[in-house]
């Protein structure tokens, strides 16, 4: 029986204890509702301002990565224009050379011409005496 009792005591103070209604709620004050809204300004101006910045970095590096690709753009026109310099001497020198061995070659040609006209007028003379 003690048990019951004690049950059913504990019981009605549980059930007092969630049935006690909440406070009511009280509608805030003017000043809360004007640092509210200030509050809100603050912060409102504080997004469009982080934007801002937001967008002057962005142009900034915008800015710095054209100015790269300019650089390498003119660095590799440069290297391009080095390159057909290179190869434009190059074949101008290959063409001197040729030409060399075909002065070279003709000489020599006439040369052995020559050599040969000599031997045969020596052969004719030789059998005409």
């Amino acid at each position: 029986m003690n048990k019951l009792i004690a049950t059913l005591v504990a019981g009605l103070f549980a059930s007092v204890a969630f049935a006690h209604e909440p406070a009511a709620v009280t509608s805030p004050t003017p000043a809360t509702v004007k640092a509210e809204v200030k509050a809100e300004k603050s912060v409102a101006k504080a997004e469009k301002s982080e934007a801002k910045v937001d967008a002057k970095a962005d142009a900034s590096v915008a800015k710095v990565d054209a100015k790269a690709d300019a650089s390498v753009a003119k660095a590799e026109t440069k290297a391009d224009a080095s390159v057909a310099k290179a190869e434009t001497k190059a074949d101008a020198s290959k063409e001197k050379a040729m030409t060399k061995a075909e002065l070279k070659k003709a000489k020599a040609h006439a040369n052995t011409t020559e050599k040969k006209a000599e031997a045969a007028a020596d052969v004719k003379a030789s059998t005409a005496k």
